[in-house]
């Protein structure tokens, strides 16, 4: 099995910074692209930035200038800097990655971590 392990969630001041991480374990041949998103009750949830393979990034516009995504192939782990933090990002944040777990696995297969709250005061 496959497991997306999240850490580096809390609470902090507006202004503040947090690091998340994102630890890929069990049977995996390869990992293509990884991401992160958020949720807040009553919406749906958002994408907040993406990596790939080779460390193409892509983020929303909410977090542009902001956020810094991340990873270490070695270690199959993605972060997600957050810096000058608003009251607005105030959200469950989750882990997504797309892993191959066998090498004659056709495609790719989405995966998911529990995710990880992140709480913003003003």
């Amino acid at each position: 099995q496959v497991q997306l392990v999240e850490s580096g969630g809390g609470l902090v001041q507006a202004g503040g910074s947090l690091r998340l991480s994102c630890a890929a374990s069990g049977s995996i041949f390869r990992i293509n692209v990884m991401g992160w998103y958020r949720q807040v009750p009553g919406k749906q949830r958002e994408l907040v930035a993406v990596i790939s393979s080779r460390s193409i990034t892509n983020y929303a516009d909410s977090v542009k200038g902001r956020f810094t995504i991340s990873r270490d192939n070695a270690k199959n782990t993605v972060y997600l800097q957050m810096n000058s933090l608003k009251p607005e990002d105030t959200a469950v944040y989750y882990c997504n990655a797309e892993i191959k777990t066998h090498i004659l696995q056709p495609g790719w297969s989405d995966y998911w971590g529990q995710g990880t709250q992140v709480t913003v005061s003003s």
